[in-house]
């Protein structure tokens, strides 16, 4: 994630158009300041709440949130916080629309909120989660503030320390303090994102171990297909630890998974370890590389 250079007025009408259009009747795209907005598409009386990038939008077919397929395929309400460049969210603007959703009384008239976010979009969805008691919440790797009094050994964003986490909404794992249950998602062997997940330590958080996906967590879930049916499981009310256990055994066809794992036993030295792996990948799968370095370890 980088900051960009503002699009043009021209360039924010024509990104913008689809989200207007799907939002005329049933909900509204509200500007939050200069490098902020607020769609809102209404549907069942069941929120997904999520946080993305205007270039991602920019980018993608059709101009739309990235979770808005799975919401209109399920019904639920959508409100997506839409940043422009690396913000963080760190806003007044922003603090000031959650606000006036608690002053208003608009979270507490769903049956259900969901907070979901990825890294920087995991901050914020942890840090504006404080805004409705008893939300669920799904965060992949996490970042719990980028204040370096307290996450000075990550040096992944480092253009983040010039805003403020200590003010309203700052510290993400304290504002998670009122929700109903925090499932947190993370490569524990990625050093920095388990750091991160240790801050979030807390009763109502369950930490969710996906090895080997190192910075792209979030990836690798959308390319085995699972992230959807996480959150869906999570807005049913019936996401378990061992639910995640059985989706994460997909992790066997994944080919993104299967070279991490490949590189990690051949970066310590084990090459009976990569034979091992070798064989078993094809065994099940067609995957030249694997029957290539299987070859080259065997002789064969």
């Amino acid at each position: 994630m980088t900051d960009v250079q503002d699009p043009g007025p021209e360039a924010v009408v024509d990104w913008q158009r689809a989200m207007e259009v799907a939002t005329v009747e049933n909900g509204d795209l509200l500007p939050l300041g200069n490098r902020h907005w607020a769609f809102f598409l209404e549907q069942k009386p069941i929120l997904l709440v999520t946080f993305e990038l205007a270039e991602d939008i920019r980018s993608r077919e059709g101009n739309m949130p990235a979770h808005q397929a799975l919401a209109n395929a399920r019904g639920w309400s959508h409100l997506c916080i839409i940043a422009e460049g690396e913000t963080w969210w760190r806003d007044p603007a922003v603090y000031r629309y959650f606000d006036r959703l608690v002053d208003d009384g608009f979270l507490e008239e769903f049956d259900h909120v969901l907070f979901y976010g990825s890294g920087p979009a995991g901050y914020a969805a942890a840090a504006f989660s404080a805004s409705a008691p008893g939300a669920e919440l799904v965060l992949v790797a996490p970042c719990a503030t980028m204040d370096p009094a307290r996450a000075g050994w990550d040096k992944r964003h480092l253009k983040a320390r010039k805003f403020n986490f200590t003010d309203r909404y700052g510290y993400a794992p304290d504002m998670t303090e009122g929700a109903n249950r925090v499932w947190l998602i993370h490569d524990p062997l990625n050093s920095r994102d388990a750091m991160h997940a240790a801050l979030f330590d807390r009763p109502w958080v369950t930490q969710l171990r996906a090895r080997h996906t190192g910075e792209g967590t979030e990836d690798t879930l959308i390319e085995m297909q699972v992230l959807d049916r996480i959150l869906a499981a999570v807005m049913d009310g019936k996401m378990t630890a061992f639910g995640f256990s059985r989706l994460w055994r997909g992790r066997r066809s994944n080919a993104s998974y299967l070279r991490a794992l490949l590189y990690a036993a051949e970066r310590s030295g084990h090459p009976a370890r990569e034979v091992m792996i070798c064989r078993s990948v094809t065994a099940r799968l067609r995957a030249p590389r694997f029957a290539k370095r299987l070859a080259d370890l065997t002789g064969g």
